[in-house]
């Protein structure tokens, strides 16, 4: 089962693939017609893309040349993007055909102000990193992408209101937007731009990937990790450091490529297996909705909107599970569960496949409402690269992890994950 959810999964994910420019698009619909495809992508979608080519090598669904050959194309492309040279980073949105930099929405004509993220570019150095050691053949072609990136223009070295000295930004426009941000920069020789207002500062969110990667690269200092806050919630016994709005994808993401739970299982593994564990209480027992997995997703209708389990997520509403009415599940949630809860979650994905129809020919549809069973119309990028993710280092011996952590990875990170304070001792009421 597992084997066919991974090749209809790599299915969407090489349809979403212009033949020329060798990048994703964002989103494609549930019948693959290359038509239905969107106009854009972003650094995430490409490392998401970069990393399922590797993750589909090491399942043996495709051979090393189709590996290379694919990521050669891409990284082909990547080399010519437009990027903000002074820091090496990518801007948030390109034509994914062209490659071209999107400064107007495709099909509204929208203003759009580029925009560059500090955790969009993080996934993008992952893919870097995990293909240079899958394919090494093409690390000549990644290393110079990755080593251009300076993670540290994102580093507030300054105390700010609300906010400790050394977090990170969510990142920058150059051009003043028409919304909150800070002029002002954190880099030396880096001319003024113009940061977020709000800084990154949970420890249990899948914004802790751009703090490994500026880490292992020597652009953030150690401490930094430290100081990101790790509030708890307490749900149904469980006490969790929580993530921002209890969504999976915020708690289990990094995981895939960062093996805490095995550097820190007294930690990281147990708030991981507990946080599953909260996902599926939720979603059987307290909502009785019969599925579980909650997180952002494109939702059945039409649209993007993020779900989550409110009781152990660190804002005070959190993100709703439903929408028009109804429970929302979404397949990559629970497949990110998989380490941590294998059977419950292969069993919970078996069922929203056969009961609720939450399937094509490219894998598992982006969602699906537990009532009406109307499903998401289509495939994303990303949501479908967790999936082959979830699926290629649970059966090809966690080769994402294996390729993601070298040795001077381990030696930067292991300490760091392993050695961070925690909050509390997790527990369990059993009574």
């Amino acid at each position: 089962m597992r084997k066919r959810w991974a090749g209809d999964t790599w299915r969407s994910l090489a349809a979403l693939v212009h033949d020329e420019s060798g990048l994703p698009a964002d989103q494609i619909g549930a019948d693959l017609a290359p038509a239905t495809r969107l106009a854009h992508t972003s650094p995430t979608n490409i490392g998401g893309y970069l990393w399922s080519v590797a993750a589909a090598y090491g399942l043996g669904l495709i051979d090393e040349r189709e590996g290379i050959e694919r990521c050669r194309r891409a990284l082909h492309t990547l080399d010519r993007l437009e990027r903000h040279e002074p820091t090496g980073m990518f801007f948030n949105w390109y034509a994914f055909d062209t490659g071209a930099l999107i400064t107007s929405w495709p099909g509204t004509g929208a203003r759009v102000i580029p925009f560059l993220s500090s955790v969009d570019n993080a996934w993008l150095a992952v893919g870097l990193r995990v293909i240079s050691s899958a394919f090494p053949k093409v690390a000549d072609e990644a290393h110079p992408l990755l080593a251009a990136q300076d993670f540290g223009a994102f580093y507030d070295p300054d105390a700010r209101p609300g906010s400790p000295a050394g977090e990170i930004s969510g990142g920058f426009w150059l051009t003043r937007p028409r919304r909150p941000h800070r002029a002002g920069t954190y880099c030396a020789g880096v001319e003024v731009v113009f940061h977020t207002r709000h800084h990154y500062d949970l420890l249990y969110s899948e914004t802790r990937i751009a703090s490994y990667v500026g880490v292992v690269a020597g652009q953030l200092p150690r401490a930094h990790f430290d100081i990101l806050d790790a509030g708890t919630r307490t749900y149904r016994g469980r006490t969790v450091v929580a993530t921002w709005g209890g969504a999976m994808f915020e708690a289990l993401m990094p995981d895939l490529f960062v093996p805490e739970g095995h550097w820190a299982p007294d930690t990281f593994g147990r708030n991981h297996r507990d946080t599953v564990a909260c996902h599926r209480e939720f979603g059987l027992a307290d909502k009785r909705y019969g599925y579980w997995g909650f997180s952002s997703c494109a939702h059945p209708g039409g649209g993007y909107s993020e779900f989550g389990v409110r009781p152990i997520a660190w804002l005070p509403r959190g993100y709703p599970s439903t929408k028009g009415g109804e429970g929302i599940v979404t397949p990559h949630a629970a497949a990110l569960a998989l380490p941590y809860a294998a059977q419950p979650a292969e069993e919970n994905l078996s069922r929203i496949e056969s009961e609720l129809g939450c399937y094509g020919p490219g894998g598992f549809v982006d969602s699906v409402g537990v009532v009406s069973r109307r499903t998401a119309d289509g495939y994303l990028a990303v949501d479908q690269a967790c999936v082959l993710a979830a699926l290629a280092n649970l059966d090809a011996d966690g080769c994402l992890q294996r390729w993601f952590v070298t040795p001077d990875v381990e030696a930067s990170l292991r300490p760091l994950v392993a050695g961070r304070p925690w909050p509390i001792a997790s527990r369990v009421d059993e009574a």
